[in-house]
Formats: C-alpha cells, sequence, structure tokens
C-alpha cells in the first residue's frame, strides 16, 4: 500500500508530494515541526504537543494555517488512510512560498505538510541492555525551545554517534554542561538518587515526554530537580537516561569510553520506562484528539 500524505490541501502519494522550490522551508529552513507518537491508535501527549506547535509558530511570527480542530480533523484522515496503529505522525508548518529574500512577508500562506509512519521505537530489548551514547559540541542556535525545522547541528551529533555505533549524541557547552542530546533530553541520578534534568529553558527544546516523566516521578515519590549538570557529573552519575516521543525512556550505559555505573540500566530508569508505558496504555481514545 502507497503511503498517503497531506501536501498543502492535498491528500497525496507519499512518492508524488511535492513542495514550492520557493517555500521558506526548504530555502531557508524557515518552518517548525512536532513528532507525535500513536500508541494503540492513540496519539501519546496529543495535546501537549499542539501547545508547543503553537507556541513554536508564535515565537517565529509564523500563523497557523487553519484551525487545531481542522488540523486534528486531517491528522485523523491521514492516519486513518496509512492504517496507522502504532507509529508516528510527522507534521510541519512553512512560513510560505515567496521569492527568496532573507526578509518575509508577513502575509504569506503557511504551507502544511504532515507525513506519517509505521514504528515501534528502539525495543524492550534494547532498552533492558541499555545504550551507548558520545559527547559532541553543542554548535545549535541561541532559541533551542522552538522546534525549528532548522537541524543541521543536530544532524551532526547523531552522525557523530552513529558513526561511533551509538544511541545517541549527548550536547554540552564550551562549559562542559550538559544541554540536551541531539534527538532527546538527559536526566541523570545524581549520588544522593535526586532526578536531575536541564531546566526547560531556551537551552533546550522542551521536551513533551520529559515533561510528563517529570509529572510520573514527582507523582511517584521520586526527588526531582530541574537544574544544569555537567559532563564530569554525568559521567560519574549513579544512573544517565534519555527521554523523547519514540525513546520513551532509555537507560543509558555508556558515555564515550565511560562506563555509567555498573555498566548496566539502573532501577530508576527501569521504573519510569514501566511507568511511561503504563501511561500510555491508559490513554482514552475518546479524549486522546483532544486539544
Amino acid at each position: 500500500m502507497s503511503h498517503i500524505a497531506y501536501v498543502n490541501g492535498r491528500y497525496v502519494p507519499q512518492q508524488h508530494a511535492q513542495v514550492h522550490i520557493e517555500d521558506r522551508g526548504y530555502q531557508f529552513a524557515d518552518g517548525v515541526y512536532e513528532v507525535v507518537y500513536l500508541w494503540k491508535g492513540c496519539p501519546v501527549d496529543y495535546a501537549a504537543h499542539i501547545q508547543r506547535l503553537g507556541r513554536s509558530l508564535e515565537e517565529l511570527e509564523i500563523p497557523p494555517p487553519m484551525s487545531w480542530g481542522a488540523l486534528t480533523s486531517i491528522i485523523k484522515e491521514v492516519v486513518r488512510r496509512n492504517r496507522i496503529v502504532q507509529g508516528i505522525v510527522y507534521l510541519q508548518i512553512n512560513r510560505g512560498v515567496a521569492a527568496r529574500n532573507h526578509a518575509y512577508s508577513r502575509t504569506l500562506r503557511p504551507s502544511l505538510i504532515i507525513t506519517v509512519k509505521h514504528g515501534t521505537g528502539p525495543s524492550e530489548k534494547v532498552a533492558n541492555r541499555g545504550v551507548k551514547v558520545v559527547s559532541a559540541a553543542d554548535i545549535r542556535w541561541a532559541r533551542r525551545d522552538i522546534k525549528s525545522v532548522a537541524l543541521l547541528p543536530n544532524i551532526l551529533a547523531k552522525q557523530k554517534a552513529a558513526d561511533a555505533k551509538a544511541f545517541e549524541a549527548v550536547l554540552h557547552t564550551p562549559e562542559g554542561i550538559v544541554t540536551e542530546a541531539s534527538a532527546s533530553n538527559v536526566w541523570i541520578v545524581a549520588k544522593d538518587k535526586t532526578l536531575v534534568t536541564h531546566p526547560a529553558t531556551k537551552d533546550i527544546l522542551g521536551g513533551v515526554t520529559r515533561a510528563t516523566i517529570l509529572k510520573l516521578a514527582r507523582a511517584s515519590g521520586y526527588k526531582v530537580t530541574e537544574r544544569p549538570f555537567s559532563v564530569k557529573e554525568m559521567r560519574a552519575a549513579k544512573e544517565v537516561f534519555l527521554t523523547g516521543t519514540t525513546t520513551f525512556v532509555m537507560p543509558v550505559v555508556q558515555i564515550d569510553q565511560h562506563t555509567v555505573a555498573n555498566g548496566a540500566p539502573g532501577e530508576f530508569a527501569l521504573d519510569l520506562r514501566n511507568r511511561y508505558t503504563h501511561y500510555m496504555n491508559s490513554g482514552n481514545p475518546e479524549t486522546a484528539w483532544n486539544v
């Protein structure tokens, strides 16, 4: 079955989907995106993803292409046409089409692209084994809180990880402060058993899964703090793990050539992964698409 995409008002076979050569998303990376995970047919944290999408658009002065209700209807139709039960929804909104010029008109009509893909994310086998990450300099722009499609620094970091046969690249400042990973947020369990993750400032993208894990951890009685931590502190932590839309909660057992603790996934990470899976299983199909 051919995958069906939605592009600027039309449902088309994905292999025939096209955007204008002067779309500013193509020429300037002038756009934003979201990735929503579908679990047993239900979107996970859909309202939070749409809220973040709206904030990204507002920060870049890109008007929403339609109401959130209309957008939701289109997304659901793309999911239906592709018969996706488990996988991801990708949506991208660009500023629009115009003759190439750095300055933009505020009257442009935004472009909207929606695609879906089957998939389940990393297996439980991978999570139970844990993953390796590498460290990399954070060379991204200063507004990392906006989910922009300008991802070249992330791509280079992810490729560094792939070349090292690692799962992710953990990014850090010149001062050695960990910000996040190329496509996920980073957590540590400190020596006093406190869960630590970087605060949601302009230095990181405030992950939707990150926010859910914060709620689940606090509701479960974990001691949690949001503060910066260093690469040195991360390497010496009791546990390290990642969170993300398709990553869920992923234990880290190796950073560069350094083994984390005893080299096995820690109890905090595995417990939070189980709690997150239970959270996804508790989704209500009747309200999952509410914004």
